[in-house]
C-alpha cells in the first residue's frame, strides 16, 4: 500500500508539471447558451476557415440550435452551389491543399475537444509576421505553424518582440499594423477587444459544433436531477414507510 501511494503521489506531480509546460493561455468566452455569440461565431467560421478547413461530421441544418432558420442558413452561409443538409467540406480540394501546404489542413469537427477552447482562443490571437516563415507567419502558441494568419484583416499585423531581463527574455506581441476591427485607444495604443470578441465568437461557436447536443443533453440531465429529487425520492421514502409499517 505505501508503494502505490507513492507511485501516486509521483505521478501526480509529473502531471502538475506537465500541466504547467507550454505558453500560459488565456480564458476562452465560451457561453453556448449566448446564441448570437454563437451566429457570428458560425459567420465567421464560413466566411474564413471553411476556405481551407472541412467539418465533415457537422451539417448546415443543424444550425437551426442556435437560432438560426433554413431560410436564414441558406441565404447567408451555404455556398452558392450548396444545399441547408449538406456537410460543412472545404471549397479547397485535397490535391490543391498538399501542393500549397505540404499537407491537407486538418478537419475541425472536434477541433475544440481535442484542442481546448483556451487553446484555440490564445492561437489565434497569437500570430505574428515572421519573413522565415514560408506564409511569412509564426504562432507563439504553436512554434513553426504552418497555417497563414486568416483573420489577418481583422487584426492586422503583430511582431515579436524579445527582450531580455537578466538572464531570462521576455517574449511579447506588439500590434503594429491594425486591421478591420483595431482601434486606436486613448493611450493611443491600438485596441483589440473587438478583435479578441471575433475570436471568442468563433471559439465558442467551435466548441458548439464539437458537441452540438450539449446544451439539450445538460437540459434533460437537470429535468432527470428534478424527477429524482422530488418524484422518485418521495415515492421510494412511502413505499419503503408501507413496506414497514406493520415490521416492529
Amino acid at each position: 500500500m505505501r508503494k502505490i501511494l507513492i507511485t501516486l503521489f509521483l505521478a501526480s506531480a509529473c502531471m502538475a508539471n506537465a500541466s504547467t509546460e507550454g505558453p500560459a493561455l488565456d480564458k476562452a468566452p465560451v457561453d453556448l447558451r449566448n446564441v448570437e455569440s454563437l451566429q457570428r461565431g458560425a459567420q465567421t467560421f464560413t466566411n474564413y476557415c471553411l476556405s481551407c478547413h472541412s467539418a465533415v461530421s457537422m451539417r448546415y441544418n443543424r444550425l437551426t440550435a442556435i437560432g438560426l432558420t433554413e431560410e436564414q442558413i441558406k441565404a447567408h452561409l451555404v455556398p452558392a452551389d450548396g444545399k441547408v443538409g449538406d456537410v460543412m467540406k472545404s471549397a479547397m480540394t485535397a490535391q490543391d491543399a498538399k501542393e500549397w501546404f505540404g499537407a491537407p489542413p486538418p478537419d475541425l469537427s472536434v477541433i475544440a475537444r481535442a484542442r481546448g477552447a483556451d487553446w484555440l482562443y490564445t492561437y489565434l490571437r497569437s500570430f505574428y509576421r515572421d519573413e522565415t516563415r514560408p506564409s511569412g507567419w509564426n504562432n507563439t502558441v504553436f512554434d513553426k505553424v504552418g497555417m497563414p494568419h486568416v483573420l489577418y484583416e481583422l487584426q492586422g499585423e503583430q511582431v515579436l518582440e524579445i527582450k531580455k531581463e537578466g538572464e531570462h527574455e521576455i517574449h511579447a506581441l506588439k500590434l503594429v499594423k491594425p486591421g478591420l476591427l483595431t482601434k486606436t485607444g486613448d493611450n493611443g495604443e491600438y485596441d483589440q477587444s473587438d478583435y479578441n470578441q471575433r475570436v471568442g465568437d468563433l471559439v465558442n461557436y467551435l466548441v458548439f459544433m464539437s458537441e452540438p447536443s450539449q446544451v439539450k443533453r445538460e437540459q434533460i440531465g437537470y429535468a432527470v436531477l428534478l424527477f429524482l429529487i422530488f418524484v422518485l425520492v418521495p415515492l421510494s421514502w412511502m413505499l419503503k414507510k408501507e413496506y414497514w409499517r406493520d415490521v416492529k
